[in-house]
C-alpha cells in the first residue's frame, strides 16, 4: 500500500494537535503577580530612559561589541576551514556537535575551565558559530559556479583551487552572511551578561534587580540602536580596525585566574561520573537512572511543551503579522509602525525577552512561551512580509484583507510552513536555555548541576540537549523533504534570518 504524501495542511494540523496535547501540561500561572502594575512601572521607566550611568553603559557596549566581533571572527575562520571538507563525515559531525549546543550552555561549561573572562566569552560564541559557518559556507561554495574550478584541471592542489577558483565567486555572499552572523553575535554577546560576563545583559540584570527601570530602558534603547545601525558602522573596509579595537578592549578586561591544571582536572575528574571516580562501577547504573529519571526526562518533557506551544504562537504571530508591513494590505500608516514593531521583537534575543516577561508574569512557562513565540514569529512575519511586498500582482488586484486572504496567503503558505519548520530547531534550543531563568526545562537542571559543582551530571544533560536539537533538526529536514521543498536558493533561512526560502512546488 502506497504511503500518503506529507502535505502542508497535514503538518500544520499535526502541530496544532500536538500543541493542544501539550496545553494541559503547561504551567501558565501568573505566580501571584499583578502584571498590569508591573507593566505600568516598566513602561514608565522605558518611556523615560535614564542615561545617568553613562560610564557603565558605554563600557558594557564596548565589551558587547568586542566579544561579538572576536567570537564571530573566530567562528568564521574555523567554519571557513571546515567548509571545503564538510562532506566528510567527521567534519560534518563535529560541526553538528558544535552548533547543537547553545552559546549560554557553552559559557556555563567553559567557566569551569577558563573562569569568567575573555576566553570564555569568545569561545562561547566562536564554538557554536564555527559549526553554523561550516554548514552555511559549504552550501554557499556548493552553489557557486564550478566551471572555473573544473577548468583548472586535476593537477592543481585543493588549496589553490579553493583560494583562486571557488572562494572569489562566493566571497560577496560569504561577506553578507558574516555581517548577518555578527548581528546574531551581538545578541549572543549581550545575553552572555546574564551568566556573569560584563556585557549589556549584565547591566540590564543589575538595573532590574535594583528596580531602576529607567536605566534599564536606556540599556534597551542603546541595544536596539546598536542592532539597527549595524550596516552603517560595520563596513568591509573597516573590519581590521574593528578587530584591532576589539582586541584592545578585551586585553584590558581583568578576570580572576582559574589556577593551574583546570582543563586537566575538568577532563579527568570533574566530568567523570561520580561512581567511577569513587571506585564503584556497580553504582553507575543507578546513578545514571537517577539522572535520567530525575533530570533529563522531566527537563526534556518541559522543553518540548514550551517549544511546541511557542511554535504555535510563532505561527499565529507570523500568519497574522506578515500583513502588517504590506502597504497594499494595511496602508502605509499601519505598515510603518508594524515594521517597527517587528524590528523591536526580532532584535531582542529570546532569552532577554523571557527575562523581561519574567519580571511581569512571574516564574512559569508563560514568559518563555511568549518570548519564544513573539521573537520567532516576528522573524517569520518579517520574511513573509518582504516576500508579499515583492509579489507580482494583477493591475486590478484588490487591496486590504481581501488581497491578503485570497492572494498573499495562498501563494506564501508553502514558505510559511517551511520557515516554521526551520525555526523549530532554534525554538528547541532556546526552550532549553530559558531554564536558567527558572523554567523547569533542560537548562534548569543543567544550571542546577553546575551550581552544585556536579559537572559529571551537567555534561550528560548537555549531551541530551544536543541530541534533542539534532533529532528535531533531522525531523524538520525529513518533513521539508516530504513536502518536496528541494534545495533552498538562499541557505537556511532560520539560520541566516535574511534570506527567503524558495517556494515548494505544487
Amino acid at each position: 500500500m502506497r504511503a500518503r504524501p506529507i502535505t502542508r495542511r497535514g503538518i500544520v494540523a499535526g502541530f496544532l494537535i500536538a500543541g493542544l496535547v501539550c496545553l494541559p501540561f503547561a504551567d501558565l500561572t501568573l505566580a501571584g503577580n499583578d502584571p498590569w502594575a508591573a507593566l505600568s512601572r516598566m513602561g514608565m521607566g522605558f518611556l523615560s530612559p535614564d542615561f545617568g550611568a553613562v560610564e557603565r553603559i558605554m563600557r558594557a557596549i564596548a565589551l558587547t561589541l568586542a566579544f561579538a566581533i572576536a567570537g564571530v571572527a573566530g567562528g568564521a575562520v574555523a567554519g571557513l576551514m571546515m567548509a571545503p571538507f564538510y562532506r566528510l563525515r567527521p567534519v560534518r559531525w563535529l560541526a553538528i556537535a558544535l552548533r547543537s549546543v547553545h552559546e549560554l550552555f557553552w559559557a556555563l561549561i567553559l567557566m569551569q575551565i577558563t573562569g569568567i573572562g575573555v576566553t570564555t566569552g569568545i569561545l562561547a560564541i566562536a564554538l557554536p558559530y564555527a559549526g553554523i559557518f561550516a554548514k552555511v559556507l559549504s552550501e554557499i561554495l556548493d552553489e557557486s559556479d564550478r566551471r572555473p574550478s573544473d577548468w583548472l584541471g586535476a593537477r592543481v592542489d585543493p588549496l589553490s583551487r579553493f583560494l583562486w577558483a571557488r572562494m572569489p565567486l562566493a566571497r560577496r555572499e560569504m561577506a553578507t552572511y558574516t555581517l548577518y552572523r555578527l548581528e546574531c553575535g551581538l545578541r549572543s554577546s549581550a545575553v552572555l551578561g546574564f551568566v556573569g560576563l560584563p556585557t549589556l545583559g549584565f547591566q540590564l540584570d543589575s538595573f532590574f534587580r535594583q528596580g531602576n527601570y529607567a536605566a534599564a530602558g536606556a540599556i534597551m534603547a542603546v541595544y536596539i540602536a546598536l542592532i539597527a545601525t549595524i550596516r552603517l558602522w560595520m563596513r568591509p573596509h573597516a573590519v581590521w580596525a574593528w578587530l584591532i579595537a576589539a582586541g584592545i578592549v578585551l586585553v584590558r578586561v581583568d578576570a580572576p585566574p582559574m589556577g593551574q591544571g583546570a582543563l586537566w582536572r575538568f577532563l579527568t575528574s570533574d566530568i567523570v561520573p561520580a561512581p567511577l571516580l569513587q571506585g564503584d562501577p556497580a553504582g553507575l547504573g543507578p546513578w545514571l537512572w537517577d539522572l535520567v529519571a530525575g533530570s533529563i526526562l522531566p527537563g526534556l518533557a518541559a522543553t518540548l511543551v514550551v517549544a511546541q506551544l511557542a511554535l504555535i504562537l510563532a505561527g499565529l504571530v507570523a500568519f497574522c503579522g506578515q500583513a502588517l508591513i504590506v502597504p497594499r494590505v494595511t496602508g502605509r500608516l499601519v505598515a510603518i509602525p508594524g515594521h517597527l514593531f517587528l524590528v523591536v521583537l526580532r532584535s531582542f534575543p529570546e532569552y532577554m525577552l523571557a527575562y523581561l516577561f519574567l519580571q511581569v508574569f512571574g516564574p512559569s512557562m508563560l514568559p518563555a512561551i511568549l518570548a519564544l513565540g513573539l521573537h520567532n514569529g516576528a522573524i517569520i512575519a518579517h520574511l513573509l512580509g518582504r516576500q508579499a511586498g515583492g509579489l507580482a500582482l494583477r493591475a486590478d488586484a484588490p487591496r486590504g484583507l481581501t488581497l491578503w486572504g485570497w492572494e498573499i496567503v495562498p501563494r506564501l503558505f508553502g514558505q510559511f510552513v517551511a520557515l516554521c519548520l526551520y525555526r523549530w530547531e532554534i525554538i528547541i534550543r532556546e526552550s532549553a536555555i530559558v531554564g536558567i531563568l527558572g523554567v523547569a526545562t533542560l537548562g534548569f537542571y543543567l544550571d542546577d548541576a553546575i551550581s552544585q559543582l556536579r559537572l559529571d551530571r551537567a555534561v550528560l544533560i548537555l549531551l541530551a540537549t544536543g541530541m534533542v536539537t539534532v533529532a528535531i533538526d533531522a525531523l524538520s529536514r525529513f518533513l521539508r523533504s516530504g513536502l518536496g521543498a528541494g534545495r533552498l536558493r538562499a541557505r537556511a533561512a532560520s539560520e541566516r534570518g535574511i534570506a527567503l526560502a524558495a517556494e515548494a512546488p505544487g
